[in-house]
């Protein structure tokens, strides 16, 4: 029987996981450095982060480590978590009425097998008041995301239309982790 390990203590990515069926899985946090070099494209970010992360987190013979990096870009230039509540105004100032791009990179590790593949969502906000945006920071929940929004919670307000998978933006495309579990002798249909 395989052990799943998720490499992250994302709550999102938690709740995702037994959204799919996955109950019984281990967390193990990875340390892994976050930097990486300027030439590299979105997906090139983002797949080489979470193959980081995977390589990280220690990996018994019969454990399958899931690891992730999700990334938000604008005209390619990346979008992190904000610095404080002004960090996060400019940044939904900057997304307002324009399309962007949330991008995340997932490795699957078993042994010395690992399988890296990334996913791709095009996001397009409405045009929000600047008063909207700043009741928006107000509730605390820009702080401690990548573009400072959430689109699972209130941040849905401020998004008119996506193109691609929905629980990538939030953190963990689950059709593409489904297809590559599979590839790992884990089927969750």
């Amino acid at each position: 029987m395989t052990k799943i390990v998720l490499a992250s203590a994302s709550p999102r990515r938690q709740a995702l996981l037994r959204q799919i069926g996955l109950e019984d899985f281990e967390i193990r946090v990875s340390d892994a450095d976050e930097s990486y070099a300027p030439d590299l494209s979105p997906a090139q970010i983002v797949e080489t982060l979470s193959l980081r992360k995977a390589l990280a987190v220690p990996c018994g013979p019969d454990e399958l480590i899931i690891a992730a990096d999700t990334m938000v870009f604008l005209d390619n230039r990346r979008l992190g978590k904000p610095a404080g509540p002004a960090d996060a105004l400019e940044m939904l100032q900057s997304l307002r009425g324009r399309r962007h791009t949330v991008r995340t990179g997932v490795t699957l590790r078993q042994g010395t097998r690992t399988l890296t593949q990334s996913e791709a969502t095009e996001v397009l906000f409405r045009e929000v008041s600047d008063r909207e945006l700043q009741a928006y920071v107000r509730t605390g929940e820009p702080l401690d995301k990548a573009g400072s929004y959430g689109i699972q919670g209130v941040g849905a307000l401020l998004v008119e239309r996506i193109h691609g998978d929905y629980f990538n933006v939030m953190g963990l495309p689950l059709l593409r982790l489904s297809r590559m579990l599979a590839e790992f002798g884990v089927p969750l249909l």
